[in-house]
């Protein structure tokens, strides 16, 4: 099956603002591998800070910068223009309206939009980073046309780190002008930024020009920053008009880069962009005609997460637009995204570069932009990285990474045995781990508003104790026998506690957590089903069924698990707002995705590993063809018709589904194609 036939309809009956709604709330994304990026929405309007046709990773002390907002176009056929972009502004008004030629979209092999413009004419765009490079590429085709058609392209620049709106100031640009022989442009915002050099590449010799333009396009209108309660007006700044006319079947390439040396042609990229699509499908044996489109379209969205940084690291970005390296989310998603895909060494070497990074037993929370000190500030990704370690040996049955990475899982436990940061430590009467940090906000539930954790977990919460009971017994498994007994023993006793301490009387699972004071915390929230899906902890099957059956009740949606049973005062079920009110849902009630796939391997621990999940799934992968294409959103809202909202394209959400039907997390140590 090829890569071309992964695509989606978009809705075409609804037509003005409802159409332009429609298509605004949809967004594509294209990488290039490397950090950088390209997104926007499938109408033509930027409706985020995060939007750009060129985002890239720069070295430090940058991180990702926005150098291009968008291209807007001007058609000119058979005497009459049309322009094909828009743009929101402050009085409401939409303009222009090229959504309404907007005929089809499809994600794969590159975001591609097909208009149908009067008499006849259709005209294809698509957009594409060059694999490794900050370089994009717009093409242009036109298939169908009674005449040539006369396209006319006006770059959108900017100079700012992707977290901020751009706005007009002095002295901008620094530079703006044509080549030396007139056939493309060369812009460079300030004096320490990267020139980019704009061209065209087209059929035949087609005649074009680039014409001076030098004016600014003020008070764009963000609206998705507008709800999140932020700075949501934008300046962008056109430097040039380039022009060219396109003979009915021709094309042409736009091609804007910041690299020093000359950029492939469009369509050697291209080629290039086709073949590593074609080999992730394949080496995730997803490319024959009979493979699901969904399966596939989630196996290219995890390739997107898998980036190398500027300083050389292989890892998983936790989500576009907007997040960076994490280890919790990293650690979580690494089955998903690479065993589940059939990228072994890729995953081996992501926990290898952890493992390298490992200070006081643990590994980092976050590596933020522009290779800033490491930050350690989590009780959970430690142990994330201990289970994952042991999913790749099992899954790539690799015995030379366990005798490599065995001291340094011995050197985890033992430092959390004694002691690390934030109070993290093992309790010798009963073998649990807590963290005592006053904040609180050490697990995955780490939101704060004004400064103070809105789900505080101090203690001994259950997730971590199982985890950690997980890893107790992974060291055991891994280490010969005599030195494997401490950690058995250790287990021994940290189960019998977990047992005696976790397990609700009144049937409803599990303790969310013991607090400092000694107390158990029955707040019902998902970290249960995190605990009793992890593969060695020993619940009983009454246990496992009273956890399943909350969870179910109480906590299940279309789109996974809510944070918070609704039944609780403290329940949120909307995540919307400014970012108070944002982060006091987070955790609140909000849905995630992710959890959805330890729900799925508790159900198959209960009902058997063949049981049927399809219709747990479903939903999900209808999900695909909204919020961001071809991917799976951060959160949804608590409450039906349950949302999508945050990250649009979210790693773990996309990993935990796909791992999930790769049956990778009911049989534990299966080779996973």
């Amino acid at each position: 099956m090829s890569v071309s036939r992964l695509s989606f309809d978009i809705p075409t009956a609804t037509e003005g603002q409802d159409r332009f709604d429609l298509l605004s709330r949809r967004e594509f994304l294209t990488v290039n591998g490397v950090g950088g990026y390209a997104s926007g929405t499938l109408s033509g309007a930027n409706t985020r800070r995060y939007h750009g046709y060129l985002v890239a990773m720069l070295p430090e002390p940058y991180g990702r910068m926005t150098l291009i907002s968008k291209v807007e176009e001007r058609v000119t056929c058979q005497g009459d223009t049309f322009e094909l972009s828009a743009n929101r502004y402050p009085n409401g008004t939409i303009h222009p309206q090229g959504y309404n030629h907007l005929h089809h979209f499809a994600p794969y092999p590159t975001p591609t939009w097909v208009y149908h413009l009067p008499g006849g004419t259709t005209l294809v765009k698509s957009i594409f980073l060059a694999r490794e490079r900050n370089t994009v590429y717009v093409h242009y085709s036109v298939p169908e046309a009674k005449d040539p058609v006369v396209l006319e392209m006006l770059p959108l620049m900017t100079w700012k780190t992707y977290h901020t709106e751009m706005h007009a100031f002095p002295g901008f640009p620094m530079r703006s002008e044509p080549l030396p022989d007139r056939s493309g442009w060369l812009f460079q915002a300030v004096w320490d930024a990267p020139r980019v050099m704009l061209t065209l590449e087209t059929q035949q010799k087609a005649p074009y020009s680039f014409e001076p333009a030098h004016w600014w396009h003020d008070n764009v209108v963000h609206e998705r920053e507008r709800e999140r309660g932020f700075d949501f007006h934008e300046d962008v700044f056109c430097p040039t008009v380039a022009r060219v006319t396109i003979q009915p079947g021709r094309s042409v390439y736009l091609v804007a880069t910041i690299e020093k040396e000359t950029p492939q042609t469009g369509s050697v990229a291209y080629r290039e962009t086709l073949r590593h699509l074609s080999a992730v499908l394949k080496t995730a044996k997803l490319d024959d005609e009979h493979s699901p489109v969904a399966q596939r379209s989630l196996a290219l969205n995890a390739d997107q997460f898998l980036i190398r940084t500027p300083d050389g690291r292989q890892t998983i970005l936790a989500g576009y637009p907007w997040f960076t390296d994490w280890g919790r989310d990293t650690m979580i998603s690494l089955s998903g995204l690479t065993l589940a895909t059939g990228r072994k060494s890729v995953a081996r070497e992501i926990l290898r570069d952890f493992a390298a990074h490992v200070s006081e037993g643990m590994i980092p929370n976050r590596f933020p932009d522009a290779n800033a000190t490491p930050e350690y500030n989590t009780v959970d990704a430690t142990l994330w990285f201990v289970h994952a370690c042991d999913r790749y040996a099992r899954v790539g049955r690799d015995r030379a990474f366990r005798e490599e990475l065995l001291p340094t899982l011995v050197t985890i436990l033992q430092t959390h045995r004694t002691g690390t940061r934030f109070g993290i430590r093992m309790d010798p009467q009963d073998g649990l781990l807590s963290a005592d940090d006053p904040g609180g906000n050490l697990t995955w539930m780490d939101a704060r508003v004004a400064g103070i954790s809105v789900t505080p977990r101090a203690g001994k919460a259950v997730e971590i104790n199982a985890l950690w009971i997980n890893a107790l017994l992974i060291v055991a498994e891994w280490s010969p026998k005599e030195a494997a007994r401490p950690y058995r023993d250790l287990a021994a006793l940290a189960g019998a506690s977990f047992v005696e301490r976790f397990v609700r009387a009144d049937g409803r699972g599990l303790y969310d957590g013991i607090r400092p004071d000694g107390k158990p915390d029955p707040t019902v929230r998902p970290n249960q089903v995190l605990a009793a899906a992890l593969p060695r902890i020993g619940l009983s099957p009454d246990v496992l069924v009273a956890v399943l059956k909350v969870a179910t009740e109480e906590l299940l949606t279309p789109f996974g698990l809510r944070t918070l049973s609704p039944a609780d005062p403290a329940y949120r079920g909307r995540y919307q707002g400014g970012p108070n009110e944002r982060d006091s849902s987070y955790h609140q009630g909000t849905v995630w995705p992710w959890l959805l796939g330890a729900y799925l391997d508790l159900f198959r621990r209960v009902h058997g590993a063949n049981a049927n999940v399809s219709e747990l799934t479903a939903p999900l992968l209808g999900h695909l063809e909204e919020y961001g294409v071809g991917g799976l959103a951060e959160v949804f809202d608590g409450d039906a018709p349950h949302h999508p909202n945050g990250c649009p394209w979210q790693a773990w959400s996309v990993a935990e589904l796909l791992r999930s039907l790769a049956g990778a997390g009911s049989a534990e140590g299966a080779e996973v194609g």
